[in-house]
């Protein structure tokens, strides 16, 4: 399933994450969000309304020096990477990502290019890209528990 949305604006952009994110089904095993586009495109904001929705009133940044940020909210642990000073996938070894797998609810990984091959695969990637004024955003369902996830958050809707 392919959703593409016009976003005005930064509220917008807070707004079509916090749908998905009240979409949100359970499972036993982590939704991965890749979130693609480039820099000033809106993935820290998206993720900020994911977690705002989700019950953080924190701020959220993109962990880029830290590459991961780790909330433990009532709906489970959360975590938001940012790959984008990574020099290749080995340097992820160090994060023993693998390990944070067990007991996270979501993955939001920015630049998941950047670890390419040592990610867990996608369930959902968004691509945001600059639209005049606004933003673009399109969300792109790549497992079955995605395409769940995204068809309760917009329904059969595809533009």
């Amino acid at each position: 399933m392919i959703v593409e949305r016009v976003l005005e604006d930064e509220a917008a952009t807070l707004a079509l994450a916090a749908r998905l994110a009240l979409a949100m089904p359970a499972r036993d095993q982590p939704l991965i969000v890749y979130l693609q586009g480039d820099l000033g495109a809106g993935k820290t904001t998206f993720t900020r309304g994911v977690l705002r929705a989700l019950g953080y009133g924190g701020a959220v940044r993109s962990p880029t020096y830290g590459l991961v940020s780790e909330y433990a909210l009532e709906a489970g642990v959360v975590l938001h990477l940012d790959l984008y000073r990574l020099r290749g996938a080995e340097e992820l070894e160090a994060l023993a990502l693998p390990d944070l797998l067990p007991g996270s609810r979501l993955w939001l990984i920015e630049w998941p290019e950047q670890g390419e091959g040592a990610l867990p695969p996608a369930d959902v990637r968004v691509s945001l890209g600059v639209a005049g004024q606004g933003r673009i955003a399109r969300l792109e369902s790549l497992t079955i528990p995605g395409s769940q996830w995204v068809g309760g958050a917009f329904g059969s809707s595809v533009a």
